[in-house]
């Protein structure tokens, strides 16, 4: 490597140039600082949620009324809990994609019924 302002060779591993003393670019990598993260101090917020957690809440969503009233509560912010937060959304978008499901297939059920129903009269 060669030296960008007089053109003279550097050594290997300089960061300056020994003779005119400009900065030769080659530094060192940076490493950056990194925390050491375990389950003691994560913060509430992020705690995640295990595996019969999610079983719990998902049988807990289920239950006809106060299931959908908690679903709402937690959906728009009733837990500090991002991960329960976001699984009650989904759950939610769930809902409403099989609600609608379920009332399209009713109504071109029943209106194919009706139009045979006609026909044969």
């Amino acid at each position: 490597m060669y030296c960008s302002n007089c053109g003279k060779p550097l050594p290997d591993g300089s960061r300056a140039c020994p003779y005119c003393g400009a900065p030769s670019g080659g530094f060192a990598p940076f490493t950056a600082y990194q925390p050491n993260i375990t389950e003691d101090n994560i913060p509430d917020e992020w705690k995640p949620i295990s595996m019969w957690g999610y079983f719990g809440y998902e049988i807990l969503f289920s239950i006809p009324l106060i299931g959908l009233i908690l679903l709402i509560v937690f959906s728009v912010g009733g837990t500090k809990n991002r991960n329960l937060r976001n699984f009650a959304r989904s759950y939610f978008c769930f809902l409403i994609v099989a609600i609608i499901v379920i009332a399209i297939i009713l109504a071109v059920t029943s209106t194919s019924t009706f139009f045979t129903d006609i026909l044969r009269a």
